[in-house]
């Protein structure tokens, strides 16, 4: 099955978790900075634990809003 979301995303926040989820809507703080690619490092590790999904980020790689493919492992 294949989801996709909208995630806003907070970088440099104390600990990564999902603040809110409505829908397909979703706003998530980040730890690690928003600098080389390490926030959507974490963010693809930190979803693929909690969801147990693929993850790949289509749309944002360089902003707060991305667009997000999940797709979940048999």
């Amino acid at each position: 099955m294949k989801r996709v979301i909208q995630i806003t995303v907070r970088a440099n926040a104390p600990k990564t978790k999902i603040t809110k989820q409505e829908g397909d809507s979703w706003k998530m703080d980040v730890h690690a900075q928003p600098e080389n690619n390490k926030a959507n490092r974490e963010i693809i590790k930190f979803l693929t634990k909690a969801c147990d999904a693929d993850v790949k980020i289509l749309k944002g790689l360089t902003s707060r809003k991305k667009t997000v493919l999940l797709t979940k492992r048999n």
